[in-house]
């Protein structure tokens, strides 16, 4: 059943004032909060791994034009994944008090209008991976199994944050593929090591639902770790901490990239210092940092390569 303001409903994690209330039409607005484009955070944190492997595979400053098209891809298939998210988890989704104000389950958006509007994005995904390198492109359809089986991964596994980690990161390979139409082993250490960070923060992300989670019958690593997140934590973010170091060393980055992956490392420290897993508030926020990570690692790459 739809509520009687559905389509002007802001969804509760949403920053308050975003730019999609502001000043979208009063008609796109519902399909805008159905690509989340109200809420950023998670494009940035699709194309970070996406940029990391394009800096790093270039011989100086990275390359401007594929950084463009990167970013167009994430905003289109950041929002196809959670409009197919959506539709999956729709009945899920009106249970929950976080998302019981999507478009779907609040009724502003129809499955069919949602299947259209997939569609639509998804044909746009497409024609920016066909401008890649061929293995690029080759890399990118093999990532539509990882997307299609994520959804219902919370339904079988209390490790879906796996399967997110796996497909979130798929960039760290694509990226590098995209410049140099092959991959080597420091973008496979840098796509590792993004999985564990995404197992990290995404974490710190579920334990906002984790109540509703578990009344529910929905599985994720915050229900699984429980009290122990932050010793789970530590692992997560040492992992992603080592294979930083391992990505340098292979690269041949040079000691100005250590500097910034020093920042890096001391900014995830800081999040599990910060980290209370009973304050959902304080939670979203220490995700959201997530970004500022993901540019000091941006910098630190392209550092290493230019003044190296």
């Amino acid at each position: 059943m739809s509520h009687p303001d559905a389509s002007e409903a802001r969804v509760a994690d949403a920053p308050p004032q975003n730019w999609v209330d502001l000043y979208a039409p009063a008609f796109a607005r519902p399909f805008m909060r159905l690509a989340r484009l109200d809420r950023p955070i998670g494009t940035w944190l699709l194309l970070w791994p996406c940029w990391w492997s394009i800096a790093l595979a270039a011989d100086g400053w990275p390359n401007l034009w594929l950084m463009l098209l990167f970013a167009i891809g994430a905003v289109v298939m950041r929002g196809a994944g959670c409009t197919y998210n959506d539709i999956v988890d729709r009945d899920f989704d009106g249970r929950v008090e976080r998302t019981k104000l999507r478009p779907i389950p609040s009724g502003a958006v129809s499955v069919r209008a949602a299947w259209i509007f997939l569609g639509a994005q998804c044909l746009v995904g497409l024609a920016v991976l066909l401008s890649l390198s061929m293995t690029a492109i080759a890399l990118g359809f093999a990532s539509v199994a990882l997307i299609a089986i994520y959804p219902f991964m919370k339904r079988i596994t209390y490790w879906p944050q796996v399967v997110l980690g796996l497909a979130f990161n798929w960039g760290a390979l694509m990226g590098y593929a995209a410049v140099r139409d092959t991959l080597s082993l420091a973008p496979v250490l840098l796509y590792l090591g993004a999985i564990a960070w995404t197992i990290g923060y995404d974490t710190i992300y579920a334990h906002q639902d984790k109540d509703d989670d578990a009344l529910i019958g929905v599985k994720s690593t915050a229900l699984r770790f429980g009290k122990t997140t932050h010793k789970w934590m530590w692992g997560f973010y040492g992992v992603m901490a080592v294979a930083l170091i391992s990505v340098g060393i292979v690269a041949q980055l040079g000691s100005i990239y250590y500097a910034g992956v020093f920042f890096a490392g001391a900014q995830l420290v800081s999040q599990i210092l910060r980290l209370d897993i009973d304050d959902s508030a304080r939670c979203l926020t220490i995700f959201r940092s997530n970004r500022d990570f993901g540019l000091i690692v941006f910098a630190a790459i392209v550092a290493g390569r230019v003044f190296s």
